[in-house]
């Protein structure tokens, strides 16, 4: 089975645990996220119950591109883009990112809670690839170049991508493998889309 999902800020990506899970959302049991998203960063979430998907998604040697949005304090120019391109020093080694580019503000539904807002400080759009996926990479890398991230939305893994998915929604990708969960589940799960909260 393969699920894609909208993660909403907040959430956490696991089915247990204090706060909002992944089981506000998805009722079907047997599937895991391939990889991760922090609490506060939001968008594509892959889930399945297949192991060897999970590691074509997760494993650095497969290298698979992960996309995102990102919303910087300030006005970020195209020598902040270079420098992370070319590559710069994090605590943990040398990370970079392998494209870079200045977008205009994506038509995303607003964050709950907003986002700050501070009348002197604008804030502007960047659209980053990378084909690692270290812990905070994305936020670390825009403040080492002096432009803090403010909100994070990954848009794409590889082939798979968010599109038109809400924060809290969900696509069966794959509902022929269906084969866990009952009849209600299932159900939902040929729909398509499912709107959760």
């Amino acid at each position: 089975m393969l699920i894609i999902f909208n993660k909403p800020y907040g959430a956490l990506c696991q089915f247990t645990g204090e706060g909002s899970t992944l089981k506000d959302y998805i009722n079907i049991s047997g599937i895991y996220p391939a990889g991760r998203l922090d609490k506060d960063s939001e968008g594509l979430l892959v889930l399945t119950d297949d192991g060897r998907l999970q590691n074509q998604l997760t494993h650095p040697r497969h290298g698979k591109q992960k996309t995102y949005w990102c919303q910087v304090d300030g006005m970020i120019d195209p020598i902040a883009c270079e420098l992370m391109q070319k590559g710069i020093e994090l605590s943990d080694g040398p990370a970079s990112v392998v494209r870079c580019r200045l977008i205009e503000p994506p038509k995303v539904p607003a964050r709950n809670p907003p986002v700050r807002f501070r009348r002197n400080i604008p804030t502007s759009w960047v659209e980053l690839t990378l084909d690692e996926g270290r812990n905070r990479q994305v936020r670390r890398m825009t403040a080492a170049v002096g432009f803090p991230t403010l909100r994070l939305i990954r848009v794409s893994i590889g082939n798979y991508q968010l599109k038109n998915l809400l924060p809290g929604e969900y696509r069966v990708l794959d509902a022929n493998r269906v084969e866990s969960g009952d009849a209600e589940t299932k159900k939902q799960s040929y729909r398509g889309y499912v709107r959760r909260r």
